[in-house]
């Protein structure tokens, strides 16, 4: 085994979109920065995966590198109308006027694969040094640093920014556990190419108990170069039912319309994880978890990937201070610890809200939906909250105010 005698100021194990934009973060404060990425640097991702990027990430990833907000506004989409159908009747729609184009949306729309090409781009631009199929296979914080094995080398660094996703190995290095519930629903979540001769409105739609698809509920949602359609299976149900070639044709087929059951390109079945870490730093202040390797939520809101980038933003600050004023470095440390694991919970908790309202257990969820269902059409409120409800509460968690 080779070892890597130059010391790195911060190692980020992982080329995910949030470990890119770590790394991003990390050089827009002056930080030498290496990624280590177990996939090789060719390697395929299947399906558009997060495909929403919130206002306020493009804004965070235009101060990390100017101009990539933009780039990535440019090639996204932004659906200007929002409806929501009960059993198929309408009740509640509402079209937003465009920003001016000198300004950044407040979403754009576009496959995981674009941003993480966009990121990397940025990242290469940046001279961000990487390190492709090198997989970490062993993890040890030292009081004066880290000591990273990753394929034959071994790497030394200050500081580590655990971004591995899932099923971290840095967060099992330093024997941090996941602690929360699974969904009991499955989800079906298939991805459709849209027919750019003749494509359908540029519209996000959501779906209370679709006729079409014996009640189940269902979502809609455009994106560059396709639709998302999320179907909600019922806890009794086979999900190989809806997700197998013919089954998914013909559920999308029903929902978005005959040419679409032939235009499936994914198809993939999830019982979503509510799981935040116990801890997002180990007890040397050496290590910090981002994104998914942090926390897992319901996809409700669009949590995932943008709370993982401010995460990541966080992180780099943390370490900056760290790095740059050694007595400063365990309270910057416990400072970000304590901002987003807060985060963590307040998503957790938002995108769990999303999922009980979705599932509608007790008989005063079922009894409020179909209330509002029958007030919309005299009482816009109503109509307003069922368009709303199934992503959680808006807005984001309270604003940190720990100080170092």
């Amino acid at each position: 085994m080779s070892i890597e005698h130059d010391p790195r100021p911060v190692v980020v194990v992982g080329a995910g979109p949030v470990g890119l934009s770590a790394a991003l973060a990390l050089r827009a404060a002056g930080m030498t920065v290496t990624i280590l990425e177990a996939e090789p640097e060719n390697r395929v991702r299947p399906g558009s995966r997060a495909i929403y990027v919130h206002g306020s990430t493009l804004q965070l990833l235009e101060r990390m590198s100017p101009g990539l907000g933009r780039r990535l506004a440019l090639r996204g989409l932004v659906w200007p109308t929002r409806r929501t159908l009960w059993r198929g009747r309408q009740v509640f729609s509402r079209t937003h006027a465009n920003r001016p184009p000198s300004e950044l949306p407040h979403f754009t729309s576009l496959p995981q694969t674009a941003v993480e090409a966009l990121l990397l781009d940025a990242c290469r631009e940046a001279e961000v040094e990487i390190v492709w199929a090198a997989a970490v296979t062993d993890l040890e914080p030292r009081v004066d640093g880290v000591r990273i094995t990753a394929g034959s080398r071994r790497w030394i660094a200050d500081s580590v920014v655990g971004a591995d996703g899932a099923r971290s190995a840095v967060r099992r290095a330093i024997g941090v556990e996941m602690e929360g519930s699974r969904s009991a629903n499955s989800y079906v979540i298939v991805d459709v190419a849209e027919d750019a001769t003749a494509p359908l409105p540029v519209e996000r739609v959501f779906h209370y108990e679709h006729p079409a698809v014996g009640g189940r509920n269902v979502l809609l949602v455009p994106f560059a170069g396709g639709w998302r359609a999320d179907l909600q299976c019922n806890p009794d149900d086979d999900p190989e039912r809806f997700a197998s070639a013919e089954g998914a044709r013909e559920w999308v087929a029903n929902t978005l319309g005959a040419k679409y059951g032939e235009r499936v390109t994914w198809v993939s079945t999830y019982q979503f994880l509510q799981v935040v870490a116990r801890r997002f730093v180990d007890t040397h202040r050496r290590v910090l978890l981002v994104g998914e390797a942090a926390h897992l939520f319901a996809p409700f809101g669009a949590r995932g990937m943008n709370s993982g980038i401010a995460d990541a933003d966080a992180a780099a600050t943390a370490i900056a201070a760290a790095l740059d004023t050694p007595e400063l470095a365990t309270s910057a440390v416990d400072a970000y610890e304590a901002e987003r694991h807060a985060a963590a919970e307040w998503n957790r908790a938002a995108a769990g809200e999303a999922l009980d309202h979705l599932r509608a257990q007790t008989l005063w969820r079922r009894t409020k939906r179909h209330g509002a269902a029958l007030a919309a059409p005299w009482w816009p409120p109503a109509g307003e909250w069922l368009d709303t409800a199934p992503y959680g509460p808006g807005g984001g968690p309270p604003a940190a105010g720990t100080k170092y």
